[in-house]
């Protein structure tokens, strides 16, 4: 196969389109840094709290929309062993974005927070804060790694263009823009991306649909033909796994920091829901021609089309599916509108990984512990320079792993297991302290490691009622592990707060030995909440992380 010039045209212009909308971004940015009275910190990561409800509606939905959407969910749907009843991904979200719209968006904005990191700090202070920020920095680099895998597959397969060299140049076009103008670029591009999404895909769905090798996939749905049907099915032994693995998606977005970013960026409590509630919406409709081009590969035969034999899942390439569909079953020019699509999904999702990620390393731990006098024009470089770092490390990634799958579940279980139950309790449990959490939070991540992880070849010391070899012959958990785990962490944190807090407010040991000061902090947040709203350019230096004085001292627009 030859380089796919016409291809290549194409996609140059796409990238010229997306670059060229970030740097007017940056320009918006930097004029509305002029009228703001708050530092230009708040401007590029939050854009000055005042984001227009339809870009906040269309970044958000962007940031879920990623290559690992659109292409994990045709894998599902192709996998003979899987099928559409496993491709969870757009179901979930909707109850991501409506608990995120009715219960944790207002905790969030009332306080003014910058990251979802910020109670944390407030309340268990730095140590603690930043052990706990680790597990959100590791899944946004391994969410740069999937939305990258999913676009060097696609672009190798109907390019014909290395798989190197197309990542590389995506992650570069990714990180120029999002340096320029923080969140006003990623948003902006955002729009334009989610348009392209949605119309390239729906253009491609005639032609998959009545390529002359593919079957009705009405007839192929619950019937055995060229493999197994590709609606699926889950027996009452998968069913806890099955459980797991929606819960796992469906809560785990709500400990992503890109989530927050969205929330915190509208300017009132009322944008940020209607925000939430219309995503849902429009994540459940850009699913649908992923389902459906998955059907149509699960209903061909691949003997009857260049491609041959033996089939894509027998080859390993499930995965690449969505590309290998374009390229063998529509004319050349579809597939290269279908490339379209997955680059601008791709885009999307990896601009605000690294942005995410940036302002949880540059607010959380630069600026409220390296650098507490840390000037704006220094944070501003803070910034620049953990974008870059972090796509370096999610591009490094992509050379270990090909599946989209791999990176996405992987990503999503961090969040679920380890940072879902502290964001639970920081935000809604008073009693929770820095004892709990530590307990928490090292109980998570033991029973996860010991629990194993097929994906990544670890093996399960700890074994599950149900425990089995998989259809790949893989050890796997059928139990509902990941969220015994994630229950299992919550009510630890909770039990040995408030068993901490009956030792030291008993006198059970002497406050010296008061690790985390818990009894100072209860004192002094009892106080401080209602000046915070009076004066928030106030702040405590003793005792009190300086987060609080960033956070006061944020003025929005």
């Amino acid at each position: 196969m030859a380089l796919n010039v016409p291809g290549l045209v194409v996609m140059g212009l796409f990238y010229a389109l997306i670059l060229g909308t970030g740097i007017w971004a940056s320009m918006r940015s930097k004029r509305e840094e002029k009228k703001c009275t708050g530092d230009g910190m708040e401007i590029t990561l939050l854009a000055g709290r005042n984001i227009n409800l339809l870009v906040g509606i269309f970044t958000l939905t962007a940031t879920w929309v990623g290559g690992g959407f659109i292409l994990g969910i045709a894998e599902a749907v192709y996998n003979p062993t899987l099928g559409l009843v496993w491709a969870l991904m757009p179901v979930p979200y909707v109850l991501t974005f409506f608990l995120g719209g009715f219960f944790f968006a207002k905790p969030m904005r009332e306080n003014k927070y910058v990251t979802m990191m910020d109670p944390f700090q407030l309340k268990y202070g730095n140590v603690l804060s930043s052990a706990l920020i680790i597990p959100a920095l590791v899944a946004d680099v391994l969410w740069v790694a999937r939305t990258l895998v999913s676009l060097g597959g696609t672009m190798s397969v109907i390019l014909d263009l290395s798989y190197v060299y197309s990542i590389v140049i995506s992650a570069v076009v990714a990180i120029l823009y999002t340096l320029l103008g923080g969140l006003y670029s990623v948003a902006y591009t955002d729009v334009i991306q989610l348009i392209l999404i949605f119309v390239s895909l729906w253009v491609c769905v005639p032609y998959l649909l009545t390529n002359p090798h593919s079957m009705d996939i009405s007839l192929t749905a619950f019937n055995e033909t060229y493999q197994a049907p590709w609606v699926g099915t889950v027996e009452l032994a998968d069913a806890g796994k099955w459980f797991d693995d929606f819960m796992v998606l469906a809560l785990g977005g709500l400990a992503y920091q890109a989530f927050y970013q969205r929330i915190l960026s509208a300017s009132s409590y009322t944008q940020a829901q209607v925000t939430c509630f219309a995503s849902s919406a429009f994540c459940l409709v850009l699913g649908i021609p992923s389902i459906l081009i998955g059907a149509v590969a699960a209903s061909t035969d691949w003997n009857s089309t260049s491609y041959g034999m033996p089939s894509p899942y027998d080859r390993g390439q499930a995965g690449s599916i969505l590309p290998i569909a374009l390229q063998y079953l529509t004319p050349t020019y579809v597939s290269i509108i279908g490339i379209g699509a997955v680059a601008a999904a791709v885009m999307s999702s990896m601009d605000s990984a690294l942005l995410s990620s940036a302002s949880l390393f540059s607010s959380n731990i630069y600026k409220n512990i390296i650098r507490k006098q840390a000037s704006d024009r220094e944070m501003q470089w803070v910034i620049r320079i953990s974008v870059v770092v972090v796509g370096l490390f999610g591009t490094a990634l992509t050379f270990l792993d090909s599946s989209v799958l791999v990176f996405w579940l992987v990503g999503v279980d961090m969040s679920y297991t380890i940072m879902f139950p502290q964001l639970v309790c920081i935000l809604f449990f008073k009693i929770s302290n820095g004892y709990g959490a530590s307990v928490g939070y090292l109980l998570g991540i033991i029973l996860r490691l010991l629990s194993g992880e097929p994906l990544i070849g670890l093996p399960p010391a700890i074994q599950f009622p149900g425990c089995r070899l998989d259809a790949e012959g893989k050890l796997t958990q059928y139990f509902p592990f990941r969220t015994t785990i994630m229950v299992t962490s919550l009510l630890s944190i909770l039990l040995f707060s408030w068993l901490s807090s009956i030792i030291f407010n008993k006198g059970l040991l002497s406050e010296k030995w008061d690790v985390f000061k818990i009894n100072r902090k209860q004192a002094k947040a009892t106080v401080a909440a209602p000046r915070a709203m009076e004066e928030r350019n106030t702040c405590s230096d003793n005792g009190v992380p300086s987060v609080s004085k960033q956070l006061l001292d944020t003025a929005s627009c």
